[in-house]
Order: structure tokens, then sequence, then C-alpha cells
């Protein structure tokens, strides 16, 4: 028996382009957002499923289709007719929650094949990094053709980040931005995530201070418009459009909506000066993994995550 592929994608987008490019294989595609809501540890579960069922209906109004999701993940259960996985995923945050837990299922299931990625970001010659759907046929093939074997100290690596993730205290997660890994962008995204928490000083965090730098320093004249450029100028997260338009709008306590524009108010000049902190105005029930957002901030001065003062765990 020759090669035999199962290729992992982070979205139908990508499966879509390798099918119009007749990559060899077959495709099981990752529908997720695990960067938001509560997960737990057992991916393989119905206790899981269960859980972010909940989450999408209560947060964005999602019905999740349970039957595709079991469908798809069953292609699992028939590994033996494989000889390796390649995981097509990207630099952002969003991608590396989903993953890292993609890994730790195959992982879960016991399975021993090789497993490389294929990882977007840099390309030479472009300033912005690039999602694998924004590639030429010619990168993706060459992202393809370079694609990196995970070592056994890359999936424990994985393993560890992915129990942090599911527990009461993301600082724990810290020392890992330093680790050596062939995770390239890892380390941009474990920094990330920490400055998702509330910011101790103004009660913010990085995704919702930058929504009010872009009001400040641009002309805005719509949310949509808005939308735009915050999909457009959000570094490592790769939140997708519910995300942010979910953002923007609880963010409308800072802004003045007219005909034609977006100003900030003076909360909102405040709240960008550090001048007043507004955590109780943004209670957010937000959970990451296993973590309340509001159950901790993020403190510019230590440069970790500090237990909040005014709300529990």
């Amino acid at each position: 028996m020759g090669i035999q592929t199962l290729h992992i994608t982070n979205g139908s987008s990508l499966t879509n382009y390798l099918d119009e490019l007749q990559m060899e294989g077959t495709i099981l595609t990752w529908h997720e957002m695990l960067c938001e809501g509560p997960t737990i540890e057992h991916i393989n579960s119905d206790e899981f499923i269960e859980v972010r069922q909940k989450f999408l209906q209560d947060f964005y109004q999602i019905e999740a289709d349970i039957v595709k999701i079991k469908h798809d993940v069953a292609i699992l259960d028939n590994i033996d007719k494989f000889t390796e996985i390649i995981l097509w995923f990207e630099y952002d945050l969003f991608c590396h929650i989903n993953l890292i837990a993609v890994i730790n299922l195959l992982l879960q299931k016991k399975i021993k094949l090789p497993i490389y990625l294929v990882c977007s970001g840099r390309i030479h010659g472009i300033n912005e990094l690039k999602a694998l759907s924004e590639l030429s046929s010619t990168q993706l093939t060459d992202h393809y053709e370079s694609r990196v074997r995970l070592t056994k100290e890359d999936l424990e690596l994985s393993r560890t980040l992915w129990q942090l993730y599911n527990g009461k205290d993301h600082n724990l997660i810290k020392p890992y931005i330093v680790q050596n890994s062939s995770f390239e962008y890892l380390s941009n995204c474990l920094k990330a995530h920490l400055q998702r928490f509330p910011n101790s000083k103004n009660g913010l965090n990085e995704l919702e201070l930058n929504i009010l730098k872009i009001i400040n320093c641009s002309e805005i004249h719509s949310k949509n418009h808005l939308l735009g450029y915050g999909l457009n100028y959000q570094g490592f997260y790769g939140y997708g459009d519910l995300q942010f338009e979910r953002l923007i709008n609880r963010l409308s306590i800072f802004y003045t909506e007219s005909e034609h524009s977006l100003t900030l108010n003076e909360a909102g000049l405040k709240a960008l000066n550090f001048e007043a902190n507004f955590e109780e105005d943004l209670v957010d029930d937000m959970v990451f993994g296993g973590v309340k957002k509001n159950a901790f901030n993020f403190s510019t001065k230590e440069n970790k995550l500090v237990k909040s003062t005014k709300y529990g765990d």
C-alpha cells in the first residue's frame, strides 16, 4: 500500500481549495472555534459536544450540527487505512487553539501515525500575514512541500497546553511562551491569549482596546466599516465576523454612532488613555477553556495574569 493521507483542515474554505487543487487524500474539516467558550479536556465525548453546543447557542445563536460533527470525527475511527496525517492550520490564536485540540483528539484516540503541520503566516516579500486560503496555488504547494513533522516533544507540549487551557489558572501557560517547538507562531498566540483578559488598569482586553484605537485614529463611517477594520488589523487573534460583531456591540458604551460616523465619547477616551477602569461596565460571561474571562486581569506592569479583585472564578 502506498501513502494514504488524512488531511485535517481549519475550515471549509481551505477544504474547498484543496479539492480544487485535487490534493490526494481524505479531508476532515474542523469547524470549531475553541478559542472562545468552555471546553473540557476529553474531546471525544458527548459531554464535550453538549458543552460546546450550549455555548454556541447562548453566545452566537448557532445550532451545532451534531450529526455532521460526529460523522466527520468518525473518520478517525477508521484510521488504519491511513499512513500519515497532515494538519492545515494558520498562524493565529483561533487556529492554534483548534490545532492543539485536534492534536489532543488524536492522542486521546491513541493514533500513532506520523503527524505533519502545514502552517501559513509570513510570506517572503509580503508584509501581511496570510491565511492558507489566501495563498496562491504555488504558494500553497510550497507550504505543503515544506510541511513539518511534529516531534514527540511537540505532541507532549500540545498535551500540556490543552490541559492548562482547560484548567483554572492560565497564568501557568506563560512559561511555555519561550519554549522551542515546531509551532513557529505559538509564542505570539500564547501572548495574545493572556492579553484577552481585562487589563488591570482600564478593564478592557487587547482586542477591545484595539477597537477603540481604530475608532480614534481612523475615519470610521459605520459599525460595518469598523468590522472590516477590526478583522484586518487584529494581529494574531484570527477572530471572525461573528466574534467581532459581538465585540463591537459590547463596546457601544464607548462610542457615539451618527448617520455617517463613529466617534469615541468621553468614556471611550478615558478607557483609551487608561484614565478609568470600566471592568464593571463590561461584565462578560465569556469563558476561555476552563477560566472565566473576568476571573483574572492582565497586568501590563507584571506582564502576567493576576487574580481579579472584582470577580471570583
